[in-house]
């Protein structure tokens, strides 16, 4: 194992995303990026994970989950008082404006239509990683 990029070091974040296959990519070029990731497939799991202590630099969530979406999971993170502050990327395989305004209102820092190409999600990352 590589020791990491500095910036890279102590970096954890949270995948969810329903689409096993998605999930695996995102996993794996966040992990070759340095990062430690924890992936769910579900807006609940993700949601448990957020109400818990385990610390996080950043959430990267899937809009259509079942159960929990990742715009609800955004609206909770907002309006709790210890993740209030969380960068957070919305990703969604639908690219209507109405979900992007949805998102940015709620306060996504950032937001992906899926495809998306590795290069611009690990840019896009760094960005909302530096503003913290």
């Amino acid at each position: 194992m590589g020791s990491g990029t500095g910036r890279a070091d102590g970096i954890r974040v949270l995948v969810a995303d329903d689409e096993p296959h998605i999930r695996r990519i995102l996993v794996t070029l966040l992990e070759a990026a340095g990062l430690t990731v924890e992936a769910v497939g579900d807006g609940q799991s993700a949601l448990d994970m957020l109400e818990g202590d385990a610390p996080f630099s950043l959430a990267l969530l899937d809009i259509m989950m079942p159960g929990v979406t990742g715009l609800e999971i955004l609206a909770h993170v907002r309006g709790s008082t210890h993740r209030r502050a969380l960068p957070v990327i919305i990703l969604t395989a639908k690219g209507q404006d109405a979900d992007r305004e949805q998102a940015l209102e709620l306060g996504a820092t950032d937001f992906l239509t899926k495809p998306f190409s590795p290069k611009k999600l690990l840019a896009r990352i760094d960005r909302v990683l530096q503003l913290t």
